[in-house]
């Protein structure tokens, strides 16, 4: 061992200097903030969309469109999909109810019965709204479309 191979140990050195911990850290004053303005201050956060003063984009362009409050948005679930709820737990009658038991929809949903998919079974399907194609499917099986 010789004086020049001498080395610390591993992570014993390198530590980040400590910001605001007086004169002699090499950080003290300002603690690198600069002098003035609301980034050298305590408490300060930038709120979103803050663009140093200038008036913000989504404040400088103008609104746009339409929002229809009135709108009804349905959950839509094929009949493929009850074709693999009847297989998997054997029903004939599936339900509101039947549906949120399984997880498809949740309790507040409305429900809208597409035709994608074939159905090879009879069902007896109750649901808020169905599409022509998945009417003319239930029944092609002697099966029933019953709107809630």
């Amino acid at each position: 061992m010789k004086l020049h191979t001498l080395k610390p140990s591993k992570g014993s050195t390198k530590r980040e200097k400590r910001i605001g911990r007086g004169e002699g850290s090499g950080h003290g004053g300002t603690s690198t903030r600069g002098m003035n303005g609301a980034k050298s201050r305590s408490g300060y956060s930038r709120k979103f969309g803050f663009e140093g003063g200038q008036m913000p984009i989504q404040r400088r362009l103008p609104k746009f469109g339409f929002k229809n409050p009135n709108k009804v948005e349905y959950t839509a679930i094929n009949l493929s999909s009850l074709q693999a709820l009847s297989e998997k737990s054997g029903l004939t009658v599936i339900g509101f109810d039947t549906l949120v038991e399984y997880g498809l929809v949740s309790k507040r949903d409305l429900v809208k019965i597409l035709g994608n998919g074939e159905l090879k079974v009879k069902l007896d399907v109750t649901a808020h709204a169905f599409s022509k194609s998945a009417i003319a499917k239930i029944e092609a099986l002697e099966g029933s479309a019953t709107i809630i």
